[in-house]
């Protein structure tokens, strides 16, 4: 089955900023969108599912980027397990911001409960 994908606004400003800095940063998501279409929480120790609900779980990953030579983006998105669709939350560089943005999610948890 074919995994679809959105994004947040907010997820696209970041990328659209990232990707300046990044020139890989478009192959490098196109790369990740293949990797969650087959094993959608992950396969190793760079997913980590920090929040699950009956609907979806939010997963923060390692998005490796070639412009970087590794480990230093993050990516936070929700995977509906029955609609088979992927939403970007959020991107971030490790070396700007420590952790994901907590409030966002709680906002993102808040408008799909409604």
């Amino acid at each position: 089955m074919q995994m679809n994908f959105d994004e947040l606004p907010e997820f696209q400003k970041e990328f659209k900023r990232l990707g300046r800095k990044y020139k890989s940063l478009p192959d490098d998501l196109q790369e990740f969108r293949n990797v969650v279409s087959v094993v959608p929480l992950g396969n190793s120790k760079h997913f980590n599912v920090i929040t699950q609900t009956e609907v979806f779980y939010i997963v923060k990953a390692r998005l490796f980027c070639k412009y970087l030579k590794g480990s230093s983006l993050r990516i936070v998105y929700a995977y509906f397990e029955q609609e088979q669709r992927i939403e970007f939350i959020e991107l971030y560089f490790k070396g700007d911001k420590e952790n994901e943005d907590r409030d966002r999610i709680k906002e993102y948890l808040k408008n799909q409960e409604n």
